[in-house]
């Protein structure tokens, strides 16, 4: 009896904390600050005015942005905030201004700096970004562009069911962060766009992106210097340039990249499946510790891609070796078609050959017929079911 007793009065504590905890939490809703869902006007005052709320609040916190149609100028969410748990709903869509002068020199569009424990879910954000593309293709003179999302030295973030469309640059940047999950996104943008990367991160540890759909103008996923247990899953990639780590060693020095997995990854039309980008200069950089993992290619020029002379325009580096290291690559289980013979091209550094290169398990035809392989300066081992054959 004592045992039930006990029992209800844990449970009873429970509902008060949970009930306390609820009525704590404070909802801010960008209407409310004067944000307009027509469309038309600026409502980048009111985002701010709501941010300014939610992070000056000591209790968890939400922002909502009701279903409509957003304006918004370049806009910086700045913390450190005094609480840990900033939700920010959106159930309507966010729009880049169409001249994309307004926002083409402030580096990113939307910002969030220094924060810790902040959620995004939902929502669209139109980058209206095909301006600016069509200036850079014309060769006229054009500002520098601007990301869509930029995540920079902050933790504990969660970027979920978000779609950004037509960004003028990449779409999601995470740069300087810890522990970051982005998953059920969608980035969308034409095949031919200059520089619109899906995601991509830099100097970075703890960052998972899953169960995502990207289609791009270039990598759907671009894995930049710095960058540490990165975990890919379930991404769909096409079009677009594939999932690349690179391109680095463009400095001398650079952190390396290590202990990366993509794995139940499927590519399509792409230029590229799975690619290691180095310049062809020297670098202290390396890349070690990853692991390519069920993926499935249709049509992809370059299913499987080490290329360690990248050089564009051969400016800067002519003649010159990657210092770059690669070692400890694994391919497991990758299947599909090459638009191209050779599916498999290992082109490692003279200067610091590629090593430890593990192929477990492919099968990669061309025309219905097996593709071919080519290997410069790589050195590994194949298991299993191996085709094109090895050239390991």
């Amino acid at each position: 009896m004592a045992n039930a007793i006990n029992t209800c009065f844990l449970l009873s504590l429970l509902v008060i904390f949970l009930t306390s905890s609820l009525a704590s939490a404070a909802q801010y809703n960008v209407l409310s600050y004067g944000a307009k869902p027509d469309g038309r006007t600026d409502s980048t005052k009111a985002f701010l005015a709501a941010w300014t709320r939610a992070c000056g609040s000591t209790s968890r916190s939400t922002i909502y942005v009701p279903p409509g149609r957003y304006f918004l100028r370049n806009v910086q969410f700045i913390g450190p905030c005094k609480n840990n748990a900033i939700v920010v709903r959106i159930d309507g869509s966010l729009l880049a201004p169409t001249n994309y002068w307004v926002i083409g020199n402030a580096a990113s569009w939307i910002s969030f700096q220094h924060v810790d424990g902040v959620s995004v879910s939902g929502g669209i954000l139109d980058g209206h970004g095909s301006g600016f593309w069509g200036c850079k293709q014309s060769g006229k003179n054009c500002p520098s562009g601007a990301t869509t999302l930029s995540l920079s030295n902050s933790k504990n973030i969660v970027i979920s069911g978000l779609h950004s469309l037509n960004s003028q640059l990449f779409h999601i940047v995470v740069n300087g962060c810890r522990n970051v999950r982005i998953q059920g996104v969608t980035i969308t943008a034409s095949g031919t766009s200059p520089n619109t990367d899906g995601i991509h991160v830099q100097l970075s540890s703890g960052v998972r992106i899953l169960n995502s759909k990207i289609g791009t103008g270039d990598d759907c996923v671009s894995v930049g210097p710095g960058t540490t247990n990165l975990w890919i899953e379930n991404v769909v990639c096409g079009p677009g340039h594939g999932i690349s780590i690179g391109s680095l060693g463009r400095d001398l020095k650079e952190p390396g990249v290590q202990n990366v997995t993509v794995k139940t990854v499927t590519f399509t039309g792409t230029q590229n499946g799975l690619r290691i980008k180095t310049w062809g200069r020297p670098s202290n950089g390396f890349v070690k510790n990853v692991l390519f993992q069920h993926a499935i290619m249709t049509n992809v020029q370059n299913p499987i891609v080490i290329d360690q002379n990248y050089c564009p325009d051969n400016k800067n580096c002519p003649g010159q070796a990657s210092g770059v290291k690669i070692s400890g690559v694994t391919y497991q289980d990758i299947h599909g078609t090459s638009a191209t013979k050779v599916a498999v091209k290992f082109d490692c550094s003279k200067r610091s050959p590629c090593t430890g290169i593990r192929m477990e398990n492919v099968r990669l035809t061309y025309n219905n017929q097996p593709a071919g392989a080519s290997c410069n300066n790589a050195d590994g081992t194949a298991s299993g079911f191996i085709q094109p054959s090895s050239c390991l």
